[in-house]
Formats: C-alpha cells, structure tokens, sequence
C-alpha cells in the first residue's frame, strides 16, 4: 500500500510517496523521466541502502554519473563539505537536467538540496530519506542548508525537491535512539496542529516505537500531511504560519549548539527539550492551561525521550545562542508558543525576565 501527499507550493506541486518497499522499484516511483544523476549518500546509510538504490535507478534506464558519500553526522553541514560535493559532482559535467537524489537522513537531505540550489544555480533534486525525523519532517518543504559558527540551518535556500520517495522498511535498520528522536518531530505536528492526532499519539506511541509498520505509515503520513498543509500557506515562512513548525526549536537549536553537535543530544531530543521548555513559557504567560507542559513532558518520557538537557547550561549562555535564531527580528526573540494542545501561534514580546525564569526552572 503507498499512500500519497501532495505538498503544493508557489515554486510547484510535488508528491510525498510513503510506503514499504520503494527503494526496490524507485525507478518506476519518480514522477521524472529517467535520465542523468549524481547519488549522494553518508559512510552508514551507504553500506545499507547504496547498492539498492542504484540498482532499481539504473534498472529504469537512470545513467548515475556519480556517488558522493559524505561522513555521517552534523560535522558535514558545513561549507567545506559543500564545496567539496559542487566540486565533485561539476567534475562529471553535469547540466541543469542532471538529478541530484539525496539518499540519507536530515543531514544528506539539507546538504545535497543545498548542493542542487546552487548546482548551475539550481538542477532538479529527490528526496529519499532513510531515518524518522527526515521522513517527516527534514525532507518536505524546501528547506535546504547547511550550519555556521553562529548556529544551526543558517545557510540555505528554500528549495523544493521533485519528489520525496518514504519507504519505511529503512526504519528497519535504525538505532532505537533514532526512531526515539523521530517520533519528537512527530508529536510536535499533534501540539501545534492537530489534537486528534495528539490523542491517537498517545494511544499508539508504544506502537511506534516498536516498529507496528501500520502505526508507523499513519504517523509518517499524517506527519508529511500537516507539513504539506502548512507549506502550502507559507511556503518562504513570511507570514508566521510556516514558523509554527519550529515549536520547542528556538530553545532546541540552542541546546545543540551549546553541545557542539556532538553525540550527548540528538536533533529530535533536543526538540523534545525545547517543547518542554515552550510550552512551560506558554504557562508562565498564562497562554494556555496550567499543566500543559507536565502532560506534553510525560509524554515524551513515555517515549524515551529527555526533557532537560543531559548537560549543564546557564541561562544566560541559553540565551545569548538563541539570539541567532531565524525567527528573531530586530533583534528581539519571537517563540512559537501554545494556546492549547493542537492550537500554536508565534509570539514576541517575551521579557527577559520570564524567560529567564523558565530557563531557570528547566535547565
């Protein structure tokens, strides 16, 4: 069974195919003739998934000019790595017809569609996430890009894939650690769109968890589903509705960088922390009922998930990363805050005062 959204945006339409065995037959999958491209993949992902993918690609008459393996983790969202790949995919005389498929996690995702943004200022790409959080989240929507010094993602270009190919058997051989971190991304779509799907969450987290492909097809679904919705509305994020979608990241981006992008916080547990910390905020504001953030925290924990950081941080040093956050302006921090579960806006205003105290009682 494949199920498909549609995310349509001002840049084009394109589909979001979720289902179990895709890599196999991808070829006959892509909305896209078959034609030149460059695969782009990591050391780990390589090892399970390269050989399929070029196999079913070059089945369907696809010519693969090139496969660029990039380490694994955060260390390649970098310029060096950028330039590396450009590099070596110009060195295969590539042109403005030639595929970019992006094969991995968030990582490989945000690189190789950066990579294709600025490729002969822009050549077609696709999305083949392997990993949880990129299935629903990293790999719909456009957002390409890579880190800087200053902070996470604030490199890029809005750049909208071809197609996102989802098959969820790749789920099959992630960490636990890395669905736990997924399914973050997950419950933020139930908190800040859709409370239905925040009930079903908590009926069926256990599901999910332990690999229930059907639970899983619905989640990824409704996941790439509200992504789309939102999208759709506000493609650029110029009118604060596609900003919804970084509820708990202002507070979670700042926790990575204060661990270096190393392995003691993953992307998704630092989301999980980041929306405690949010939705505290929103209480201590009197934005939504008292208790929000005890019930959004025992959730998450239910799931395995941190909802403090396992690192010691002051407040002050949590505050000055998140004045490079994207969603500041004038230099004044905007939040994405909660009236109630399934219901967020993004709010600013916020004194340094209440801030401090949240901090102060989540850190």
């Amino acid at each position: 069974m494949i199920e498909t959204v549609t995310v349509d945006t001002a840049s084009g339409a394109y589909p979001v195919l979720i289902g179990s065995g895709l890599l196999e037959n991808l070829g006959v999958h892509l909305p896209i003739e078959a034609g030149r491209g460059v695969l782009i993949t990591d050391e780990n992902v390589a090892q399970h998934y390269r050989d399929t993918v070029l196999a079913a690609l070059e089945a369907s008459g696809w010519k693969i000019l090139c496969v660029c393996t990039v380490a694994a983790g955060e260390g390649s969202k970098s310029f060096a790595t950028v330039e590396k790949l450009c590099n070596e995919i110009l060195e295969n005389a590539i042109d403005r017809g030639t595929v970019v498929f992006a094969l991995g996690g968030g990582v490989v995702g945000d690189l190789a569609g950066f990579a294709a943004a600025i490729l002969l200022r822009g050549v077609p790409f696709v999305q083949i996430p392997t990993t949880l959080l990129a299935q629903v989240d990293s790999s719909v929507g456009g957002k390409t890009g890579i880190n800087a010094p200053s902070g996470k993602n604030l490199i890029g270009a809005f750049y909208q894939p071809k197609a996102v190919i989802i098959d969820t058997d790749t789920l099959k051989t992630l960490p636990e650690r890395e669905i736990r971190a997924g399914y973050a991304e997950i419950a933020k779509y139930g908190l800040i769109y859709d409370v239905a799907f925040w009930d079903w969450l908590q009926e069926n987290v256990q599901k999910l968890l332990s690999g229930d492909s059907a639970a899983l097809r619905r989640a990824v679904a409704r996941s790439c589903a509200i992504k789309a919705e939102i999208v759709a509305k506000d493609e650029k994020e110029t009118d604060d509705i596609r900003a919804l979608l970084n509820f708990g990241h202002t507070f979670g981006h700042a926790l990575e960088r204060a661990a270096e992008y190393d392995d003691r916080l993953r992307h998704g547990e630092a989301v999980a922390v980041g929306m405690v910390m949010a939705a505290n905020l929103s209480e201590s504001l009197a934005l939504c009922p008292q208790g929000t953030a005890e019930d959004i925290a025992d959730h998450l924990r239910s799931a395995g998930l941190p909802v403090k950081p396992p690192f010691s941080i002051a407040p002050q040093e949590m505050m000055d990363y998140m004045r490079y956050d994207k969603k500041s302006r004038a230099g004044v921090l905007r939040f994405v805050l909660l009236w109630e579960i399934g219901r967020a806006f993004v709010g600013d205003g916020v004194s340094e005062d209440s801030l401090t105290g949240v901090l102060r009682k989540c850190l």
